[in-house]
């Protein structure tokens, strides 16, 4: 599975964006999909997780009511809406792909099989 992500830019702080995955090389419908970020100063960071059947949304506190993870099978595309940006959401953002998510696995860069390139997000004050 190759992905690639896109839909990063900068935007001021309270606005939103929405950063897309799609895949190539193979479905991703049998796949759990999750976004992680990181900035040059931190470890990549849990962002968010939907599984494969769309069933079930995972979020970390930092983002949780203000970004929603969606996934449109049928495009093999994955989505992150984010919502009242603030500047410490300012990082990369990586898509990944992975079997079998729990919650806790969810969070683990090492349980995720295909990473995209990741696009960066630059929120202004």
């Amino acid at each position: 599975v190759q992905l690639q992500a896109s839909g990063g830019g900068l935007v001021q702080a309270g606005g939103s964006l929405r950063l897309s995955c799609a895949a190539s090389g193979r479905t991703l419908s049998a796949y759990d999909m999750g976004w992680f970020r990181q900035d040059p100063m931190k470890a990549r960071e849990f962002v968010a997780l939907i599984k494969w059947s769309s069933s079930s949304t995972y979020y970390a506190d930092s983002v949780k009511d203000r970004f929603t993870i969606s996934r449109d099978n049928a495009k093999d595309t994955v989505y992150l809406q984010m919502n009242s940006v603030k500047p410490e959401d300012t990082a990369v953002y990586y898509c990944a792909a992975g079997r079998g998510m729990t919650l806790t696995m969810s969070t683990v860069t090492e349980s995720y099989d295909y990473w995209g390139q990741g696009t960066q997000v630059t929120v202004s004050s």
